[in-house]
């Protein structure tokens, strides 16, 4: 089940840069943003979202804004905050993460995704072996030569691997495998 965000920032343009990033993940099902905090109270009673992505100079105190549970409060920075000012919320996504950062972030923060979730959302040791083989420009049958595996599995785990990340591209999972010190850059060389 898709987790349900509700961003409320005022600038249209970082609330349609999250929109992008989030919207094309399997995990995630962004609700209509607002830009204030005048109905914030009413959408959060209606739509009930799972994670509620949160400019932190829009509201003084994180607390307030939990009125269901489970939902996770996400800080959204991209101006000086001050860090006693973001221990009420559950993370923090910075404007200028990585796409991947964000999408783990949001992951991360969701309700329930402490032990158990988690669990299913860490790759297993082959599907990190068949992402280090695709980050490094191998094709499904050269993975599957390499792993003594058939393409059949090479592709299953290349299913798992896009449905734990959310991310469907080579250059993403690229990105992923860098971000998490799966490779380095000298290995893409």
């Amino acid at each position: 089940m898709k987790q349900r965000v509700l961003i409320v920032e005022p600038s249209e343009v970082i609330v349609e840069g999250l929109k992008s990033i989030l919207e094309g993940q399997i995990r995630f099902k962004v609700l209509e943003p607002i830009a204030d905090t005048g109905a914030l109270t009413e959408r959060l009673l209606s739509s009930r979202p799972e994670i509620l992505l949160i400019n932190p100079t829009m509201v003084a105190d994180p607390a307030t804004l939990r009125l269901h549970e489970p939902m996770a409060v996400v800080a959204l920075v991209y101006q000086y905050v001050h860090r006693d000012a973001l221990k009420g919320y559950d993370a923090v996504v910075d404007i200028r993460d990585s796409r991947a950062a964000v999408i783990e972030t949001l992951a991360q923060a969701m309700p329930g995704e402490t032990n158990n979730a988690k669990s299913s959302y860490d790759l297993t040791k082959r599907e990190t072996a068949v992402l280090v083989e695709l980050a490094r420009g191998k094709t499904n049958k050269e993975i599957a030569d390499a792993l003594n595996v058939s393409v059949h599995t090479v592709i299953s785990h290349r299913k798992n691997i896009t449905g734990k990340t959310g991310i469907k591209s080579v250059a993403g999972l690229t990105v992923y495998a860098m971000l998490n010190n799966l490779i380095d850059e000298s290995a893409l060389l």
